[in-house]
């Protein structure tokens, strides 16, 4: 009963892990990166499709991204989404296919991204911190019910206190590397 809160605690922890890692790679660095791309949609035939799906990018080099359009009917609609997006991108239709430039950041810039992700890291800590509450309480529950002795008890917060510590610990390491990254050009 135990380790199913532990595997729950664990499985919830992971996902806003992923999560994190998700909106850090939307924040642009300067650097090509096709992940960049993954969450703009576009209308295509009476649903929406994210951009992976009806085309292939690649990094075509440093500073630019290449869409080879599957659909050439969907090369506007394309176009009109990476411009519609908040990625401050301009793409130019080339063929069937689009070409992305991907601008150097300024100073300032950095700055301001460096501040956004370390919100988001706060953010992803909380939820972890959120999972860890409702994982202890769940604990206490199991106490009062008298399901589990107070032994047991201190030992399963214990133990979703070293998951909570090694989720933590993980959001720091990719906070650094990501910070490295957006102050190394």
């Amino acid at each position: 009963m135990i380790n199913k809160i532990y595997v729950k605690s664990n499985q919830k922890m992971e996902i806003c892990l992923k999560s994190f890692k998700n909106q850090l790679n939307n924040i642009r660095t300067g650097r090509a990166s096709p992940e960049l791309l993954n969450d703009i949609y576009i209308e295509y035939f009476g649903s929406q499709v994210s951009l992976p799906k009806i085309s292939n990018i690649v990094v075509e080099n440093y500073h630019t991204l290449k869409i080879n359009v599957f659909d050439s009917y969907s090369t506007p609609l394309i176009n009109k989404a990476i411009l519609n997006s908040n990625l401050n991108l301009n793409p130019i239709i080339h063929g069937k296919d689009i070409i992305v430039p991907i601008p150097g950041l300024t100073e300032e810039r950095r700055k301001h991204l460096i501040k956004i992700i370390k919100n988001n890291a706060e953010n992803t800590r909380v939820c972890i911190r959120n999972i860890r509450r409702n994982a202890n309480e769940e604990i206490k529950l199991h106490v009062k019910n008298k399901i589990i002795g107070e032994d047991q008890e201190r030992i399963a917060q214990n133990k979703i206190q070293n998951i909570t510590n090694e989720y933590i610990k993980k959001i720091e390491k990719i906070l650094l590397i990501k910070e490295k990254e957006l102050m190394e050009f």
